[in-house]
């Protein structure tokens, strides 16, 4: 899937307010195009009122999906700071699953750094774990982060 540029801009300003430079969490800019170049992977953003952003309006956050056969994987999430505690990011979690079924996905799956606040809401939509990578990840200072992959049917 390729994006129009405003919406890479879009997806770039919110990565870049919302991921702490701690955890490397972010993509750059090659990063995500290279990936909705692939043709398997996919976005979708909202604005503040958990409604598809208009052309000019600015978005409030974003996630980006891959899929193949029939499982689709979060890649990535972010709520701009500014917009939290709206219900945004439960927005964009429901909007990437029908965006998955429609292209037939039986299975959701996710991975996320241990620590990460967003379990909360993961597991509230029906995630459950189904493993972890020791140390996968590792943080600006060096320190090693568990990997905890989820998955939802």
């Amino acid at each position: 899937m390729t994006t129009r540029g405003d919406d890479l801009d879009r997806i770039m300003a919110i990565m870049d307010a919302a991921f702490d430079p701690a955890f490397g969490e972010a993509w750059n800019r090659r990063q995500v195009e290279d990936a909705l170049l692939m043709g398997n992977c996919y976005y979708g953003l909202l604005d503040g009122f958990c409604s598809k952003p208009a052309d000019d309006a600015e978005a409030a956050g974003f996630f980006l999906s891959r899929h193949g056969f029939d499982e689709e994987e979060l890649l990535l999430l972010a709520v701009d700071p500014r917009f939290r505690r709206r219900g945004i990011g439960r927005a964009l979690m429901n909007q990437f699953a029908a965006y998955a079924k429609s292209r037939g996905a039986n299975r959701l799956l996710l991975e996320m750094r241990s620590g990460n606040p967003a379990e909360l809401l993961y597991r509230d939509l029906g995630f459950r774990p189904i493993g972890k990578r020791i140390n996968y990840y590792r943080s600006a200072d060096g320190t090693r982060i568990d990997a905890l992959t989820f998955a939802c049917d």
